[in-house]
């Protein structure tokens, strides 16, 4: 067996990890520090645990991202990032360092030392840069994930849809804008964002059952239960109609199109970068 089960942890997620990583003398875990949908944020001892782990691990622990603290930005009793901390009761971290990028993959700033220490401290410093103060929610947000090559799938490209959720009101409407070249990017997420018509339906089967990959359409589906979804992308007009987003040739055209269905003085929010933007209220700080 090329794994070591060390434990289960309190949610019953199997801590399985490499041998060659478990039985190492010195783990150091490498990486860079990104909001994250449902654990909060990136890096970490996610290099570890889930990434030197098996599927099983894996889907576990993903699937308490229903949870609603289970949410970009919040490490406060998240489920998520709590199981995978869990690790270190029975597998020490040495050391890590992980860094702060800016929007052209620059190191902006790194953290190094303690896992857990080192990981907040980098967690409030790309606060500082990447999360951003909102008054109020807008009627209208165009939203990109930040170009090539973060949009080449439309699997990728949810990233961004995922932290303009936090920008649109209920009943506004979010335009995506991205290649997705590569049409959706994952067999099983394309499969349900195909094979269903209506987003409360996709969360619910996700509860019931989680899937790697099609997480990511229940994400979209939780989302436009919500919000309109206007997609502008290359991907082919009758592939975009069979799921429950809706097709739009041009920025200029879903913007007309979307501005049409709310008052002259429509509130927009614009977000270039949304893969790495945080929109928050003011005066809550938060979601």
């Amino acid at each position: 067996d090329n794994t070591v089960h060390l434990a289960d942890t309190p949610h019953g997620t199997p801590i399985d990890i490499d041998r060659v990583v478990a039985e190492a003398d010195r783990r150091i875990c490498l990486g860079n520090i990104e909001f994250h949908y449902f654990a909060g944020y990136s890096g970490g001892i996610k290099a570890i645990f889930p990434g030197c782990s098996t599927r099983e691990a894996i889907q576990a622990n993903h699937s308490m991202m229903v949870e609603d603290a289970a949410c970009a930005g919040n490490l406060n009793n998240n489920p998520v990032r709590d199981d995978l901390e869990e690790m270190t009761k029975y597998l020490s971290v040495d050391f890590i360092l992980n860094v702060v990028l800016d929007e052209h993959k620059h190191i902006v700033k790194g953290f190094a030392g303690d896992n857990q220490k080192a990981h907040r401290d980098a967690c409030a410093y790309l606060d500082r840069f990447y999360r951003r103060p909102i008054d109020e929610r807008a009627d209208i947000v165009v939203v990109s994930q930040g170009g090539t090559p973060k949009d080449l799938n439309l699997y990728q490209t949810q990233k961004a849809l995922d932290n303009a959720k936090y920008a649109v009101r209920d009943g506004g409407t979010i335009i995506v804008c991205g290649s997705c070249r590569e049409g959706f990017g994952n067999a099983r997420f394309e499969e349900w964002m195909t094979g269903y018509d209506n987003g409360k339906q996709m969360t619910e089967d996700i509860r019931k059952h989680f899937i790697l990959g099609a997480h990511k359409a229940a994400a979209i589906g939780a989302v436009s239960m919500h919000a309109d979804i206007m997609l502008v992308s290359d991907m082919e007009p009758e592939t975009v109609k069979k799921t429950i987003l809706k097709y739009a040739p041009s920025l200029q055209e879903a913007y007309e199109e979307a501005s049409a269905k709310y008052p002259a003085d429509a509130s927009v929010i614009i977000m270039p970068y949304g893969g790495s933007t945080l929109p928050c209220m003011k005066e809550t700080g938060n979601e």
